[in-house]
């Protein structure tokens, strides 16, 4: 603790304090004058810096102008360098691409029909500084007038193409036969070269959107190419016909040739039949004529006689006389034979020779014979 003494004796003097005081308030405003002077030089030179410096983005390119007169263009995205206003200014120039249409315009093919077609093109600012300019010039830098002026260019441009074309060139059922893209290709060459020349301006691609016809020029269209159709249905149908008549008459030749063909392999082989037939007839004959008499008389008689036929003939003529008589009769026998001769084409030569001896009857032959003289 200090006594009265001490505390008194540390204490400044009024004398002291005052000079002490007046130094450290002249620092202290020095530096807080420094430290204005700082930021302010720092403010402004942040200021200078930020009239300098030009952002250029992406899609878009700047035109420095010195006193309204353009000195150079930037067309490269990010930061450039420029004198601060009023020296020097930027003016930005939007490179994106842009669309356009030209609306409903009525055209007149080349053979005469009318049609509305609407167009499109696709557009943008090359970023060529000459184009730059000349676009600056042209339309200040006004993208709506320049595709006013587009639109201007394209609506003419379309009617003087047209009337190279049919409408078979651009609607058509084939597509061989359709021409649309050289349509388009025509309207933008046309326009192309003439929005670059005075606008600057490059058209990157035209295409036709919309076409259709007039109420009236589709009624008569639509007419027309029903007409058509009709010729060609017609024309079709005749040549159906024609072929068709055709198939059916090579059909008809071909049946007749198959017919007589195949009645020509019938007749020889019905003649081969007979000839066999009366060689077998033959053969028959002369193994057993007794037999072939009997035989041959009930295949005359099965053949005459039906289930429900009636007849009343002589029971002493042939071929029934071989019921009467039987089969060893002599007279039966020569007439059978004569007959069976005569029917197989088979000449015989037994006039002369004595009739053989009469076989045995069986047990068939003595009904056969039984049967017989039972008849009236």
């Amino acid at each position: 603790m200090f006594t009265p003494d001490e505390s008194d004796n540390s204490a400044p003097t009024p004398d002291e304090g005052d000079g002490r005081g007046e130094h450290g308030g002249e620092q202290d405003r020095r530096s807080r004058a420094l430290l204005r002077a700082g930021v302010a030089t720092l403010i402004l030179a942040a200021a200078i810096a930020a009239a300098c410096i030009v952002m250029v983005p992406a899609g878009q390119a700047d035109v420095i102008t010195r006193f309204g007169n353009p000195v150079r263009v930037v067309t490269q995205p990010g930061l450039a360098w420029k004198l601060p206003a009023p020296f020097e200014s930027a003016i930005p120039v939007d490179l994106r691409l842009r669309t356009t249409a030209t609306g409903l315009q009525d055209v007149g093919l080349s053979d005469g029909i009318r049609v509305l077609v609407q167009a499109y093109a696709a557009w943008q600012v090359p970023d060529d500084p000459q184009q730059l300019l000349q676009f600056l010039r042209s339309v200040r830098n006004q993208p709506d007038e320049a595709a006013r002026q587009l639109r201007s260019f394209m609506n003419a441009s379309l009617h003087i193409t047209s009337s190279d074309f049919a409408l078979a060139d651009v609607v058509n059922v084939d597509p061989g036969k359709v021409r649309l893209n050289a349509f388009e290709q025509q309207v933008r060459d046309q326009v192309a070269q003439r929005m670059l020349q005075v606008y600057g301006i490059q058209v990157r691609q035209v295409g036709i959107e919309r076409m259709t016809l007039p109420d009236e020029t589709l009624a008569a269209t639509v007419a027309r190419m029903s007409a058509e159709r009709e010729t060609v249905a017609a024309q079709v149908t005749r040549e159906g016909l024609q072929k068709a008549a055709g198939i059916r008459a090579d059909a008809d030749r071909d049946a007749r040739e198959t017919v007589a063909q195949a009645r020509e392999q019938a007749s020889a082989i019905q003649a081969n039949a007979e000839q066999a037939a009366a060689t077998i007839y033959a053969d028959a004959y002369k193994r057993d004529p007794s037999l072939y008499t009997t035989l041959r008389s009930l295949d005359t008689i099965g053949q005459l006689v039906g289930r429900n036929t009636s007849l009343i003939l002589r029971t002493d003529a042939a071929p029934f006389r071989v019921l009467v008589d039987g089969p060893g009769a002599a007279g039966s026998v020569q007439s059978a034979a004569s007959q069976a001769a005569s029917g197989s084409g088979v000449t015989q030569g037994r006039a002369g020779r004595a009739p053989a001896p009469a076989a045995p009857q069986s047990g068939a032959h003595a009904r056969l014979a039984a049967r017989g003289a039972a008849q009236p």
